[in-house]
């Protein structure tokens, strides 16, 4: 799901047939568990997605839970992951595990359900320019026109799932604003901490 090469965890698993050696990804799917652990691009929302979708399938009302610790990525990658989990019939429960920067904090604070162990980070900020810029003044500011309606389009996401005014949302993503478990769930950016997962 991510494009750094991590170690996997096997489970070994007794069966009629013999040991059967398996990703622990597959128990956590079986448990309705999903997670986004590293950047925000197109293939590990799409991983996501996938997941959302399969799980629906399975059953329409029960809950999934997404673990997050992001450093946030791609605008239009979050969006559709934000998108398709505003589109499922099923709860998400999202749990901050460590960080959710960027657009990780934004899919973070569109769950459902949102818990934070005590010592994850939610961090906010207005999106970045992830490419130089160039070209002539028209498509300059073509892309500063574009950045400028997802900045708005992002800050109205927080808006909606944080109980913040525009206004509000508007001040803090001027730069970049970190919230501990604790001040995340006086924001409204979180529901809950929890030390048991």
């Amino acid at each position: 799901m991510c494009n750094s090469i991590t170690y996997v965890p096997q489970v070994l698993r007794e069966t009629a047939e013999g040991i059967t050696r398996f990703d622990i990804r597959d128990e956590m799917l079986a448990s309705r568990e999903l997670e986004l652990t590293c950047a925000v691009d197109a293939e590990s929302c799409a991983a996501v997605i996938r997941g959302l979708i399969y799980l629906q399938r399975q059953d329409a009302k029960a809950l999934i839970t997404l673990y997050i610790n992001s450093p946030g990525g791609e605008v239009q990658s979050g969006l559709a992951l934000y998108d398709a989990m505003q589109a499922v019939s099923c709860p998400i429960r999202t749990v901050c595990l460590g960080m959710a920067a960027s657009m990780g904090a934004l899919l973070f604070i569109a769950g459902d359900e949102r818990e934070m162990l005590p010592h994850s980070r939610v961090m906010i900020h207005d999106p970045l320019i992830g490419r130089g810029i160039g070209g002539s003044a028209l498509s300059v500011k073509a892309r500063a026109d574009d950045l400028m309606r997802i900045r708005d389009v992002t800050a109205e996401v927080i808006s909606r799932h944080s109980g913040m005014s525009l206004e509000q949302v508007f001040e803090l993503i001027s730069r970049d604003t970190y919230f501990e478990a604790t001040a995340a769930v006086e924001a409204g950016l979180a529901d809950r901490i929890v030390t048991t997962l």
